[in-house]
């Protein structure tokens, strides 16, 4: 019988108790050392250098795994193929879910050129994309630049984080996408 398999999946669950550990951890105490992450993992402070050679390098692949658990997040929302609206609202929904779960990977600072930043940049192209085809179809007034739009929702976005992490992100995602397109005021409101 073949041990690899089972020796990589070991690995990989251990690597996966790892960073949420440290994301868990680091999230209550951003100052917490690589012991008191192995011992919430469950794991000896020898596995842990084993994985990550630094803090440092533990923290950015932290950032890395949770921006592709954010990247997947907005795939799953088929931003290409879905109505544009319907993608919104579940990016949105997906989106929130992986932010509120992962707030300290999602803020952490990092050197410039690192992982998490090169699969953020894809995630901001597809979301691009989306806003887009949300003012192609009509669904953003014509003479709002969807790109502009996109930085608008992002800071949405960002503030909806603010709420506590056991936040429903399904009606975070509803109050976000209704405040983008329908903004705060009362109707009828002009200038």
């Amino acid at each position: 019988m073949n041990e690899a398999p089972r020796v990589r999946a070991d690995t990989a669950r251990t690597v996966r108790a790892i960073l949420a550990a440290a994301e868990q951890t680091l999230s209550a105490k951003p100052t917490a050392t690589m012991e008191e992450i192995a011992a919430a993992a469950g794991v000896a402070r020898t596995t842990v250098h084993r994985r990550f050679a630094t803090r440092e390098a533990l923290i950015a692949d932290l950032a890395a795994w949770a921006a592709q658990q954010l990247s997947d997040a907005v795939d799953a929302a088929r931003p290409d193929a879905a109505p544009p609206l319907v993608a919104l609202y579940q990016a949105t929904a997906n989106v929130l879910a992986v932010k509120l779960s992962w707030r300290f990977a999602m803020n952490a600072t990092l050197a410039p050129g690192n992982e998490a930043d090169r699969i953020q940049a894809g995630v901001v192209e597809r979301s691009d994309a989306l806003f887009r085809r949300l003012h192609d179809t009509g669904v953003l007034r014509p003479e709002i630049d969807p790109i502009w739009a996109r930085r608008v929702y992002y800071a949405l976005m960002h503030e909806a984080c603010q709420t506590p992490a056991d936040a429903d992100p399904d009606a975070l995602a509803t109050q976000l996408v209704d405040a983008l397109l329908h903004g705060v005021g009362t109707p009828g409101s002009t200038l």
